[in-house]
């Protein structure tokens, strides 16, 4: 079966794979999109809430189906599981969400093995090493959204900070999806200047309590979001929509995704979010980055506390 590279499929039409698939729409990357939901209604009413703005956007093929209609999608976005609740961490959502995925993950694998598997649902670092498990798909071709949306709220925060246009930020957010993440300041630039120079240049001599501050505020911004609006799905939306293009065309852009790691910085056995090249065949390699000694022990921490967590539930 030869996919259809203009095809994907949204496993999971709760607020974030409802928002994404809106933003797909927007996107014009693709012709035809399916949602699939254990209630099938949801996707059916989602897919024709969707349709109606069509003529009003770029022609394309949108539908509520089952898991046979995966067949030929090249990019399959997984967000089924349930949601993070108010004052639950990520990593509370563990048990129920491995669940999900031991009857989600191996239904795709019927249908497609050779798609890109994008895994969105939380905890997304677990719920990558478990998809890339279940499913028996390569490694490169199962990742996560991982901290691409961490180091956009990052990014953002930044530009704010330094008065400057945040895509002109360079610098991400590596390790967990969660409360272990890492902020890497040491290879944190803007337009190559070091992040500490444009700072004073900026008139801010305070670095190590904005970098706190800054990194906190990053860390907890989901927290910040589901406590006022009860969940978040817009900038995860974005997100997913961003790493689609980079895989539809084949752009070999450089994102923060949650990938299996095979020995990178003595990390093994645990997927975790690292700068990688990320194209049409998904991830290709990973980019080393610059990080100090402290920086590179927090990442191993980072690695630490989500084995322990894989050990406890696989």
């Amino acid at each position: 079966m030869s996919l259809n590279i203009r095809k994907a499929a949204i496993v999971g039409c709760g607020f974030v794979g409802s928002a994404s698939a809106f933003a797909l729409m927007e996107s014009g990357l693709f012709s035809e999109l399916v949602l699939v939901d254990a209630d099938h209604a949801k996707a059916e009413g989602e897919a024709l809430d969707i349709s109606h703005g069509l003529p009003f956007a770029k022609p394309m093929k949108i539908y509520a189906g089952d898991y046979a209609d995966l067949s030929d999608a090249a990019v399959i976005i997984v967000t089924a599981g349930a949601g993070q609740k108010p004052g639950e961490t990520r990593l509370d959502l563990v048990k129920k969400n491995v669940g999900i995925f031991k009857s989600v993950i191996p239904q795709i694998a019927e249908n497609n093995k050779y798609a890109i598997m994008l895994i969105v649902a939380n905890p997304v670092d677990i719920l990558t090493y478990t998809a890339a498990k279940l499913s028996g798909y390569p490694e490169g071709r199962v990742f996560g959204s991982g901290t691409v949306l961490d180091t956009a709220r990052f990014k953002y925060l930044l530009g704010e900070h330094l008065g400057v246009d945040n895509r002109s930020v360079h610098a991400f957010i590596i390790g967990e999806h969660g409360d272990s993440e890492i902020a890497a300041w040491s290879s944190a630039n803007v337009s190559g200047i070091p992040i500490n120079n444009f700072c004073e240049m900026r008139g801010h001599f305070h670095h190590e309590e904005a970098m706190r501050d800054i990194a906190e505020s990053v860390k907890n911004s989901a927290y910040e979001i589901i406590e006022k609006k009860k969940a978040t799905y817009y900038g995860i939306a974005m997100s997913v929509k961003r790493i689609c293009e980079a895989i539809v065309r084949d752009e070999k852009s450089i994102l923060p995704v949650s990938s299996i790691q095979n020995g990178n910085y003595g990390i093994e056995g645990v997927a975790l979010s690292m700068p990688a090249i990320v194209g049409k065949n998904g991830v290709e390699t990973l980019v080393p980055i610059e990080l100090s000694d402290e920086e590179k022990a927090e990442l191993s921490n980072s690695a630490e506390t989500l084995k322990k967590v894989i050990d406890d539930v696989m």
